[in-house]
């Protein structure tokens, strides 16, 4: 069956929405640490080890980097045996909803708990970082790392200044990283006001935001061309 068309833009924008929501809830409710930026995990890691205030329990931030690569090369069994690309993200979905719903109980489990609610949320991150990567024509770039994105919009934005806005491909891929630097910028503020309130327990917001993202692209034109 061929795979119907979807909204590049929209698929991009919520995306890149989720990774800034998760990556901002983790490190204000999560012991400070970037589930979707794992490596800031190791500045983070040593800015604590030199810290006079360091705990044992910093160590654990260095899981967060073998967890990511687990989750990635999960994603990409997932992509071998599934007939559907996107059911990678209703996996995502399902892990980000779990979490949530977990976190809810979390003030009754102590800090082993919140590191393992964290890893979770990790493990949702590298798999959506596999759907990146496997799928890269369904986005208009990395969706969970947005450095390089913004690089390109400076390099498309002097080219752009230095043709005095007469360069349309600068101007088109100007367009399509805004998109999702403005959707990772617009998650972290909805993650921080949320993660003030709620703490994890906010992470089901993206979890069912990547839900709504699965049955709008898979479940209902499949249903639909039936």
């Amino acid at each position: 069956m061929e795979e119907p068309k979807h909204n590049i833009h929209w698929v991009t924008f919520l995306l890149a929405w989720v990774a800034g929501f998760c990556d901002t809830v983790t490190f204000i409710s999560g012991g400070s640490i970037f589930s979707a930026h794992v490596t800031g995990n190791f500045i983070t890691f040593a800015a604590q080890m030199v810290s006079t205030a360091s705990k044992s329990s910093d160590w654990l931030k260095l899981i967060t980097f073998p967890t990511f690569v687990a989750a990635v090369m999960a994603g990409g069994w997932l992509a071998r045996v599934l007939d559907r690309k996107y059911r990678i993200l209703l996996v995502e979905s399902l892990v980000l909803i779990t979490t949530g719903v977990a976190a809810m109980f979390l003030p009754l489990m102590g800090s082993f708990m919140l590191y393992l609610l964290v890893f979770m949320v990790v493990l949702a991150m590298g798999l959506q970082n596999a759907f990146g990567k496997l799928f890269a024509k369904e986005t208009h770039g990395p969706t969970t790392m947005m450095t390089g994105n913004v690089t390109q919009a400076a390099l498309d934005l002097g080219n752009l200044l230095r043709t005095g806005f007469n360069e349309p491909a600068a101007l088109q891929s100007l367009r399509n990283v805004s998109i999702l630097i403005g959707g990772f910028l617009l998650g972290c503020l909805m993650g921080g006001i949320m993660a003030r309130y709620l703490g994890l327990t906010s992470i089901i917001a993206p979890g069912v935001a990547i839900c709504i993202c699965y049955l709008m692209r898979e479940a209902l034109p499949r249903k639909q061309l039936v």
